[in-house]
């Protein structure tokens, strides 16, 4: 490698800051910080750049030191990154981890100082497969610790991620170099001179942010977390797969020749397809997290992550109802264990009400990835249901096959005998009550359970089982709220079938007396087809809302609606008159509109003595609306009961009366965007006024 005047000068900078930043921070040292680390790798830099420049100087020996002193160098700043990691990590407590990184990093810095010094392989002169596994070492190294900074980083608490953010920055900057100018050297077989010159004052442009980064502690604020844990292992995994590969096909291209070439491309296509197998098998993740729990963490599970996760199962949305609710539930239980599947269980209808040769077992009601091992049903064995319920005990198979644990008195049911994939039984315990359980597949890789996974899994039980009981009432309420509706419609209903008994039952009295004259019987035949027809269009409306089937919307001539009224209700009530001044119609349901009118009619007829005149008058006053105005000279009402009652349904000052007529008027006419008003005085009489939105003359089209 030829050293230039321009690596002397570049190597100078890079020692004398280097140089500057050690005796800075070990200056500034205090008890039982990182200092003494971050010292040791910046004045191990320093010494590596102050080779650089005796070399450049014509030092042979000098020459001869730049390898294994890059490898001390780079090991110094791996030992910084792991002495930030060493709290969080929990390396003191773990001394049988701590002491595997440790006999890791020692080797691969052995094998590079081996290579550096016995082969030459550092200053090229070795052999093609020593300088090869040489740069694999470094490549290997440079992700290493890029792997530890994401670590770092990605794990800092919030308070303390400007001061990691300015570490983080300057060493990936350093071992991305170092990363980029290994990697171009092993696909072009040999190393540029122009990055390995400048890669001084390329080391010494960090300087500056580890100086202003190393006023913090950065230990006390790392906290580590299992998802990044599991990448950063990942990625470990993912480069030494890489190395390993890499070295394979060096060594496949000795062979030589079209062979070489052959086996070379072949093995690397292999090769790729397996990763991908691999990194995306369920079976493979699932051991990671084993892996990661049993030698990472004090606690097998992060509990804001696994309860983040939990809700955002069963509150997922893209399903409705209580059998979609049901499988999320099964869904969200078996991921926290990386179950396969499972389904859920629901007490059969009956209960303890079940009837003799019920036994009361329990039906599925929803699956999720589930094989049929039990069916759709599980009978009830001896104690099953009470170690469930009364003991709310997770059932753990495994156990209950082997003779072991609390289950004295009990029978293994026949289908969990058979299938080993079945795995546990979770309770879903509501208000001390079984209102469920979950069958749990056995995961994919072997997983021992303890009793942070028995009280996870209680406490999730308890949350599913609020969730579903929720939902169920839910359901309920739903139900109720139709019965309801249905019930609200019912009473309209029976209001207008009063009107046509109380016009029947005139007819009726006035039959006896006017039974011979032809006119009357022609008059009673036509009130009895009304009467008939009416009760037919009642009976459909309430079909109508039962079913939810929208009202259709019309062209509606009020004029005609009002001239068809007057005259039927004229047979009771002769005192009706109609003065119609502007023709208009409005956009709605005709049965609606004449049920409107009809209630004021009536009431008007109900309120004043027989023969009194009511009048009725439609006009286009207000632009835009056609206003009906209906006027008797009854009895009347109070101010008060207008301002407080006379809109409120079953309030009435009728004997006999529903007191709904007023009520639903008013809801007709808002359903349409009108308004009804009313002005009342004891003694005087009443006047009701209905404006409605008025179509214009080219929207018309009446039927």
């Amino acid at each position: 490698m030829k050293l230039t005047d321009v690596g002397l000068f570049s190597h100078l900078l890079g020692g004398l800051g280097f140089a500057a930043l050690a005796i800075n921070v070990l200056l500034r040292r205090k008890p039982g910080d990182n200092s003494l680390w971050l010292g040791g790798a910046a004045a191990m830099t320093a010494v590596w750049a102050f080779a650089f420049v005796a070399a450049a100087r014509g030092g042979s020996l000098s020459f001869a030191a730049l390898s294994p002193l890059e490898t001390l160098r780079t090991a110094a700043w791996l030992g910084f990154l792991i002495s930030l990691l060493r709290v969080s990590w929990r390396l003191d407590d773990r001394l049988g981890s701590a002491f595997g990184l440790a006999g890791a990093i020692g080797f691969v810095t052995s094998v590079q100082l081996a290579l550096d010094l016995f082969a030459g392989a550092g200053t090229g002169a070795g052999a093609p497969l020593t300088v090869t596994l040489f740069v694999i070492a470094r490549l290997s190294v440079a992700i290493s610790g890029l792997v530890l900074l994401h670590n770092l980083f990605v794990n800092a608490a919030p308070a303390s991620r400007g001061s990691i953010r300015l570490l983080a920055i300057g060493l990936a900057g350093f071992f991305g170099y170092d990363l980029n100018l290994y990697t171009l050297q092993f696909l072009l077989g040999e190393q540029s001179a122009d990055l390995y010159n400048i890669r001084g004052a390329v080391d010494a442009i960090v300087v500056p942010l580890l100086l202003l980064a190393s006023s913090q502690s950065w230990a006390a604020r790392v906290q580590v977390s299992r998802q990044v844990v599991f990448h950063s292992l990942s990625f470990s995994i993912i480069g030494v797969y890489l190395i390993v590969m890499a070295l394979t096909a060096y060594g496949l291209r000795l062979v030589g020749g079209d062979w070489g070439r052959l086996l070379q491309i072949s093995f690397l296509f292999a090769t790729f397809i397996l990763a991908a197998v691999v990194l995306v098998s369920p079976r493979f993740r699932a051991a990671l997290r084993v892996l990661i729990a049993k030698n990472f963490f004090a606690y097998k599970y992060d509990y804001r992550q696994e309860w983040l996760r939990f809700i955002g199962t069963v509150s997922r949305t893209g399903g409705a109802g209580h059998d979609q609710l049901s499988e999320r539930v099964v869904q969200a239980v078996c991921e926290v264990l990386d179950s396969p599947g499972g389904a859920l269980f629901a007490p059969s209808p009956g209960g303890a009400q079940a009837a003799p040769g019920d036994d009361g077992g329990f039906d599925r009601v929803a699956r999720w990835h589930f094989a049929d091992v039990a069916g759709d049903r599980i009978d009830a064995t001896a104690g099953f249901a009470a170690l469930l319920g009364d003991r709310q005990r997770i059932v753990d198979f495994d156990e209950w096959r082997a003779g072991r644990g609390d289950y004295a008195g009990m029978t293994l049911p026949g289908w969990a005998a058979a299938d080993r994939r079945v795995w546990l039984a979770v309770p879903l315990v509501h208000l001390d009550a079984l209102a469920g359980l979950i069958i749990v597949e056995r995961t994919l890789a072997p997983r021992d359970l303890n009793w942070e996974d028995f009280d996870l899994l209680r406490t999730l039980g308890r949350q599913a089982a609020s969730y579903i009981a929720e939902a169920q009432t839910q359901v309920a309420l739903d139900e109720a709220g139709a019965f309801d509706e249905f019930n609200r419609r019912f009473a309209f209903i029976m209001h207008d079938i009063k009107n046509l008994v109380s016009q029947l039952s005139l007819v009726s009295r006035n039959a006896q007396r006017h039974a011979d004259n032809p006119a009357f019987r022609a008059d009673m035949v036509a009130t009895l087809q009304s009467s008939v027809g009416k009760m037919n269009d009642l009976l459909a409306r309430l079909a109508q809302h039962n079913t939810g089937r929208p009202d259709a919307p019309q062209a509606v001539d009020i004029g005609a609606v009002l001239d068809n009224l007057v005259a039927a209700k004229r047979r009771a009530h002769a005192g009706l008159t109609l003065r119609v001044a502007s023709s208009a119609c409005v956009e709605a349901d005709p049965a609606r509109v004449e049920q409107l009118f009809a209630h004021l009619i009536q009431n008007a007829i109900d309120a004043s003595r027989a023969d009194a005149r009511i009048d009725i008058h439609v006009d286009d006053a207000q632009p835009g609306h056609v206003r009906v105005i209906v006027a008797d000279h009854g009895c009347g009402m109070s101010a008060a009961f207008v301002r407080g009652e006379l809109f409120k349904p079953f309030r009435s000052t009728k004997p006999g009366g529903f007191g709904i007529g007023a009520y639903e008027a008013r809801e007709i006419a808002r359903s349409v965007g009108g308004r009804l008003d009313v002005v009342s005085r004891e003694g005087e009489g009443t006047t009701f006024t209905v404006a409605l939105p008025a179509l214009a003359a080219a929207q018309r089209r009446v039927a």
